[in-house]
């Protein structure tokens, strides 16, 4: 015999079309039943909605007053599983026809878009962009110029709707470098200065891509939550699998390391496939190009040339954790528009340097 719970129960059915709450009593008791949430259609947070209900539903258990018959409230507990099992397998199935629908709907976009630099191939899906706190100031003397962080959004912009991740480590020497640090201040206490100017780019950075529309979180390396996530690179990864720009703030979170060297190293940790360091010179010289017109520019450098002839492109350690990751190293003026989309693609811009091209000998 179906007790009055079942019953009761059976009627209760589950509308994924429709929203609103209803309030029904129990036979069981005279207790009222909860409020049960109708399911939104096509909602991938309705599984969540149905398990919130379920645990409301056996919440209500504890309702029943000690006369309360133990038929009773087995058949109570027992019809509440039984609808949180037809309730689950119906969102399931209107879930997985939206998925269908979705990925439909997606193939057709994805065949009628114009040809052009977002349709091809790309060479690297997973990009750690060193941006320089000097490129940001611009023609300026400190800070940041405003035209000049929209362009570089801008081009990040252009690399996540390509399909790219990316990673970004900024530099803090547009307000401040631990290096240069007058007399008397300890280098140490001059690095952290030098961690919180990264963070202030890095801030100025995550509100001029999410103006772009842009999904972006800053992670740094000294906690300060109320700005900022702390570093955890199992949440950085999280990110950019679900396609969220992530940019890391304080360097490495120790003094006597410089941005290079974070970057390095977050790019390795992250599992980026190359580091690009966005500069404001179109690759790497012999000597420098300001001063001399006559600087020999180079396509393609090994790591040992980088070390061996002292060109500067970055400190030695960042180098060393490079090249032992096998992570190439792509130099290039970050204020040529679509640059960084082109070397994604794998379009000769800019100095490579690589482990490759030391084998090669070139």
């Amino acid at each position: 015999m179906q007790s009055s719970a079942l019953m009761s129960m059976r009627n209760s059915t589950v509308n994924c079309c429709s929203s609103g709450r209803s309030l029904r009593r129990s036979p069981v008791s005279g207790v009222r039943s909860i409020p049960r949430r109708r399911l939104p259609c096509c909602s991938s947070s309705s599984q969540q909605h149905v398990t919130d209900a379920f645990m409301l539903q056996q919440d209500q258990l504890h309702n029943f007053s000690s006369a309360s018959s133990f038929t009773s409230r087995v058949a109570y507990e027992h019809e509440t599983h039984e609808w949180y099992g037809e309730a689950l397998n119906s969102v399931n199935r209107t879930y997985d026809d939206e998925e269908g629908a979705i990925e439909r709907r997606a193939a057709v976009f994805s065949s009628a878009r114009a040809p052009g630099p977002s349709n091809r191939k790309l060479k690297y899906e997973t990009v750690m962009l060193k941006v320089s706190g000097e490129a940001l100031q611009g023609k300026g003397d400190f800070g940041v110029d405003p035209t000049v962080m929209r362009s570089v959004a801008e081009e990040v912009s252009g690399l996540v709707k390509a399909g790219v991740k990316v990673a970004i480590v900024v530099g803090g020497g547009n307000y401040f470098r631990g290096a240069n640090a007058w007399q008397g201040l300890e280098r140490a206490t001059a690095d952290y200065v030098g961690m919180l100017a990264t963070v202030m780019n890095a801030l100025q950075l995550q509100g001029a891509l999410e103006s772009l529309g842009i999904d972006t979180r800053v992670q740094t390396a000294i906690e300060m939550r109320e700005v900022a996530e702390p570093y955890i690179r199992r949440r950085a990864v999280a990110h950019l699998q679900a396609g969220r720009v992530v940019i890391f703030g304080a360097g490495t979170g120790n003094p006597f390391f410089t941005t290079d060297t974070a970057a390095a190293l977050r790019a390795a940790e992250v599992n980026a496939e190359v580091f690009i360091k966005a500069t404001k010179v179109d690759g790497i010289y012999d000597c420098d190009p300001v001063k001399n017109p006559h600087a020999k520019k180079y396509n393609k450098l090994s790591y040992r040339q980088c070390t061996n002839d002292s060109l500067r492109v970055m400190d030695e350690t960042a180098i060393t954790l490079c090249k032992e990751n096998n992570i190439p190293v792509l130099v290039l003026n970050m204020l040529e528009k679509g640059n960084i989309l082109r070397a994604a693609l794998g379009e000769q811009v800019g100095t490579v340097v690589c482990e490759q091209c030391e084998e090669e000998g070139m």
